[in-house]
């Protein structure tokens, strides 16, 4: 039995995730990590190995903003405890599907596509 073709919502949906992944500053290591651990943001800027996992060092709250937008987008949730949802986020599998064409590294976006993830993650209705 062969799996149904994407629609052109799910296709967009990946497209703007994959658009995402490439300005944010955050690494395949990151995301690789965030499929096994939970982790917060205020652990990620805490880390001694954050060049390992972003392309500049983020300060939490900085860090927060950009885990919330990926919430937003579908590649990453928040983490659920006994007590409800955490600060903690993983990797979703929207997130695993997103990542999946990018072996090494994430490549960084063109001046262009900054441009317009920035208008469209700020002012959406654009």
């Amino acid at each position: 039995m062969t799996s149904p073709a994407p629609s052109q919502q799910d296709q967009r949906a990946l497209a703007r995730a994959r658009r995402a992944l490439r300005c944010l500053p955050f690494r395949l290591a990151l995301y690789q990590e965030l499929g096994h651990t939970a982790l917060s943001s205020t652990q990620l800027a805490a880390r001694s190995d954050w060049p390992r996992l972003s392309r500049r060092r983020l300060q939490a709250q900085r860090t927060e903003d950009h885990l919330i937008w990926l919430i937003h987008l579908g590649v990453l949730r928040r983490e659920v405890d006994g007590q409800g949802l955490t600060e903690r986020v993983r990797l979703t599998p929207l997130g695993r599907e997103v990542l999946s064409p990018w072996s090494h590294e994430i490549p960084a976006a063109s001046p262009l596509t900054r441009l317009r993830h920035g208008l469209q993650r700020h002012w959406p209705r654009l």
